[in-house]
C-alpha cells in the first residue's frame, strides 16, 4: 500500500502523531505522517490518501476540503483498494466513517458507489468506468478554475425556466 501511495506521488513519513480525526494518522505537509504505535486501521490510509489524491496539486495537503471531496476521497479509496486487491472492508470498516463504514461497505459491493460523479468532475475518472480511474491524482487541470460544487449547485438552483 506505502510502495503504491509513493508510487504515485503521495508521501508517506513516520513520526508521532497527535490525537486527531484519524487514529495514528495525519496530512502534514502534502504527505501522510504514520505514528505506527497509534495507527489501527489500514484502509484509513488509502482514504486519507485519497484526500490527497483529489486535491488540487497547488493545494495538495492543506485543510479546507469540502463535502464533495470527502466524498471523491471515499470513492477514490475503494477504486485504490480494488486495484491493490484489498477487500473492500479493511478501507470501510466497522469503527470507520462516524460508524458509517458498513454501510459503505455493502453499497460500494453492492455497485451503489457514492462520489463517483466528483471524480469525474476531477478528471480522475471517465464517466461510466469506476471502478477504473484515468489517472490516481488529479490533473493540474482538472477544473482548477471552476466554481466549487456548492457554489455550482447554487448557480444553477437560480438558472431556471
Amino acid at each position: 500500500m506505502i510502495a503504491f501511495l509513493e508510487s504515485i506521488g503521495i508521501g508517506v513519513r513516520y513520526g508521532a502523531v497527535a490525537d486527531g480525526f484519524v487514529p495514528g494518522l495525519r496530512i502534514e505537509g502534502g504527505a501522510i505522517m504514520i505514528d505506527t504505535e497509534r495507527w489501527l486501521y489500514a484502509g484509513d490510509l488509502l482514504h486519507e490518501a485519497g484526500h490527497l489524491a483529489v486535491q488540487e496539486p497547488a493545494r495538495r495537503g492543506t485543510p479546507g476540503g469540502d463535502g464533495g471531496e470527502e466524498m471523491a476521497a471515499i470513492a477514490w479509496s475503494f477504486a485504490a483498494a480494488l486495484h491493490l486487491g484489498i477487500h473492500a472492508a479493511v478501507v470501510f470498516h466497522a469503527d470507520g466513517y462516524k460508524g458509517g463504514g458498513g454501510a459503505l461497505l455493502e453499497n460500494f459491493l453492492a455497485g451503489r458507489y457514492v462520489g463517483v460523479p466528483m471524480l469525474e468532475w476531477l478528471g480522475l475518472c471517465d464517466r461510466g468506468a469506476y471502478p477504473s480511474l484515468r489517472c490516481w491524482t488529479r490533473p493540474p487541470s482538472a477544473n482548477s478554475s471552476a466554481v466549487p460544487m456548492s457554489g455550482r449547485t447554487a448557480q444553477i438552483a437560480n438558472t431556471g425556466p
